[in-house]
């Protein structure tokens, strides 16, 4: 199976099942749609050259049918597929590498698209106690197997809602991780309402990564993003998230959420970049249709013509010796991840668990709060996953959508909380996903082959 598309006019061809990406001439740019589907090669190539024969020199041809041979030849290009099976997947043995540590269940924002019912997620509003997340930090040292690097995420809610609670927990964490010969990497997620200096700099010190809310310009945000009292938060917010990311010593990304009332999202990401900010998400907005700002299946070719927008953004702005690090077109294309994140892209319920601030254990962030994926609780002794066997083999070899998708090794099926939410089956994609993670694998795919070629 290839993939085959046009960006920035360049003919690129991807090689689905070996990951190979070619950039490619006309010629065979144009041949190779003879090759797909067909069950001969060679004989492909004789209808290639029948039906080309007129469009470009018999030289030309022949020598981007030769190529076309050789990569077929070293296993580049029309490669095989390998069966996937629940055994193989099996491999990785039920071990939790990373956390979701809810610190805070209770915000001092009212997002009107908040999956989280305004930090509350369905519950009572609650914030760990340093007890609780020390039990969960080694719950997760005690069920993390023979991995060294663990992973633990403050969330909320507002996290920094809690923050002498997080302080701890590092030190705690950082103490703890010795006696298992371990090293946990910290992350937080933070509206920056609460960001003053003293927390810039204890993020700098301790966090590996830290996520920070804002959704773009001013009138966007606003519209989305409101303190609880209903009160415009765009000031205070930039103020804190601009100071911060002129100190910051780590990696850090500005992530916005995209709704159908800024389906010219490039422009946020463009004044994000323009306010100094180097690394930028925007996430689609997932939501039920009764919602106006929901995404809708009309809105989807709009939303493709914005990703190539921002794809010549990417690449203006690089060509200007101005980059800037767009998440979702940031994309390993060297020997790309391994086998377990090819086929089943999201470690919820097996690798990653997330935890409530009462200690209850969930299949990550987006489930907590839902009583029918309750996993335990950090207290059981002999806590054993409900859900492994359900989440590990919600893979693509399991998901008959994914069957004849050209994406589906970059994307592993897709998020099991969006597919649940559209359909009430993790095994049965978001279409609507589907449709803009394919796109934003050809733009990254893109943006990195024209910056190479110039």
């Amino acid at each position: 199976m290839i993939h085959r598309y046009e960006f920035d006019n360049l003919n690129i061809v991807l090689d689905v099942n070996s990951g190979a990406v070619h950039l490619a001439g006309e010629a065979a740019y144009r041949a190779l749609a003879f090759f797909e589907g067909a069950a001969d090669a060679r004989e492909a190539a004789e209808k290639a050259r029948a039906a080309l024969a007129a469009e470009f020199p018999a030289p030309e041809l022949s020598e981007a049918l030769a190529e076309i041979d050789a990569l077929i030849e070293e296993g580049t290009l029309l490669s095989g597929e390998t069966p996937i099976s629940d055994e193989e997947i099996d491999g990785r043995g039920a071990v939790v590498k990373a956390m979701c540590l809810h610190v805070a269940h209770d915000c001092n924002m009212s997002c009107r698209y908040c999956f989280a019912d305004d930090g509350a997620f369905e519950g009572r509003r609650s914030l760990m106690s340093e007890e609780t997340g020390a039990r969960a930090i080694d719950f997760l040292l005690e069920r993390s197997g023979k991995r060294r690097n663990l992973e633990i995420d403050f969330f909320g809610g507002e996290p920094l809602l809690n923050f002498s609670v997080v302080k701890k927990l590092v030190a705690y964490g950082r103490e703890r991780e010795k006696a298992f010969g371990k090293r946990i990497r910290f992350t937080i997620t933070t509206n920056g309402l609460l960001l003053d200096e003293e927390k810039d700099a204890f993020f700098n010190a301790h966090m590996d990564n830290v996520i920070l809310s804002l959704d773009g310009r001013r009138e966007v945000n606003d519209a989305m993003r409101k303190t609880a009292g209903g009160a415009s938060c765009y000031d205070r917010v930039l103020k804190n998230f601009r100071r911060f990311a002129r100190a910051r010593e780590g990696s850090y990304y500005v992530r916005g959420t995209f709704t159908r009332r800024n389906l010219d999202f490039c422009e946020d990401v463009r004044h994000l970049a323009e306010l100094g900010f180097r690394n930028i998400s925007e996430e689609p907005v997932v939501a039920d249709e009764k919602h106006d700002f929901a995404l809708r299946d009309e809105d989807v070719p709009r939303i493709l013509s914005e990703y190539d927008r921002l794809a010549a953004f990417c690449v203006e702005r690089a060509r200007s010796g101005e980059d800037i690090s767009f998440f979702h077109f940031n994309m390993e294309l060297d020997g790309g991840p391994c086998v377990f994140k090819r086929i089943a892209g999201c470690g919820a319920g097996t690798e990653y668990v997330a935890v409530s601030p009462e200690g209850d254990v969930y299949p990550c962030h987006r489930f907590v709060g839902n009583p029918a994926f309750r996993m335990g609780s950090i207290e059981d002794a002999g806590f054993e996953n409900p859900f492994y066997d359900v989440f590990n083999r919600a893979h693509i070899g399991n998901k008959p959508a994914c069957g004849g998708c050209w994406a589906k090794f970059h994307c592993g099926g897709g998020c099991h909380a969006n597919a649940l939410l559209a359909n009430g089956d993790i095994l049965k994609p978001y279409a609507l996903g589907c449709a803009l993670e394919k796109k934003r694998v050809e733009c990254a795919i893109g943006v990195r082959a024209a910056l190479l070629e110039g």
